[in-house]
């Protein structure tokens, strides 16, 4: 794992999720990167000229390892656990981690479980039935200044997927207002 980016997934767990009404948006800007309801590795894909995943972790994992929110919007059973870090032009610009239940890998159009270097984003929004519901978002306090980040529950094909994504400091969201 990069040494720079490790702290950043410990940040991710430790933000305190909060509904879009009740959210103070530090700008006109953040508020439209924060609600995308596309694809986000699409949106940072537009603002680089090579956008790459680092993967961190992808395995199962038990669901004891949920948070106990994490597991209410999820059903009850093991998860595959994909972090990673998305990076536009080699500039580390979002740490990622989805939850994805055993039920929702099978019988999916694309083997979720073996996307390696892949963005997530780029093969769930090229799926048939997609939807997202549930965003939340959220700011964290770090040694770097507050960081911005959202969590919604995806849906393919009608199955269930937990993505949270904490947007570090050289990420375009803040390029044209710091937070």
């Amino acid at each position: 794992m990069n040494q720079l980016t490790a702290p950043y997934l410990s940040y991710l767990l430790e933000v305190e999720w909060q509904k879009i009404e009740n959210f103070v948006f530090p700008s006109e800007f953040a508020k439209q990167w924060l609600l995308e309801q596309g694809s986000l590795s699409r949106r940072l894909g537009e603002h680089c000229q090579n956008l790459t995943v680092e993967l961190l972790h992808n395995q199962i994992v038990d669901m004891s390892v949920l948070k106990d929110d994490e597991a209410s919007l999820l059903s009850p059973q093991e998860c595959l656990l994909r972090e990673v870090v998305l990076s536009g032009d080699k500039q580390a610009w979002v740490v990622g981690r989805t939850l994805i239940p055993r039920s929702t890998l099978i019988d999916q159009q694309y083997d979720l479980a073996r996307q390696g270097d892949i963005p997530l984003g780029l093969t769930v929004f090229s799926a048939d039935a997609v939807k997202r519901d549930g965003l939340q978002v959220g700011v964290i306090m770090t040694p770097d200044g507050p960081l911005l980040a959202r969590r919604s529950r995806l849906w393919m094909n009608h199955k269930p997927m937990l993505v949270a994504e904490l947007f570090l400091p050289t990420s375009p969201i803040y390029s044209k207002e710091r937070v």
